[in-house]
């Protein structure tokens, strides 16, 4: 075997995590590498994916708005979400 045949593999290195999506639980990867190291997406190849501009400022801007109000509704959804619940358990590091 050549080093240049093993080379050629793509290797991701991305964790298996769940994540709630409305009220249900589904998997997700966490990356490992990339620009989004450290994010929840659904496929580690999106941990290497170009920025989309309209998006973030779009983003800022909500945040700049609502962010107390953004961070209050999410606190309460993570106490009060059946789903919510369920996902401290699965995602809790063994």
């Amino acid at each position: 075997m050549l080093f240049t045949e093993i080379d050629q593999e793509e290797i991701y290195e991305a964790k298996l995590v769940y994540a709630r999506k409305g009220r249900s639980i589904i998997r997700k990867y966490r990356c490992g590498t990339g620009r989004l190291k450290g994010k929840t997406v659904t496929k580690p190849a999106a941990c290497f994916k170009p920025v989309n501009m309209k998006k973030r400022f779009t983003l800022a801007r909500t945040k700049a708005k609502m962010g107390a109000r953004m961070k209050r509704k999410a606190k309460m959804t993570r106490r009060m979400n059946p789903a919510s619940k369920r996902l401290k358990v699965l995602n809790r590091r063994r």
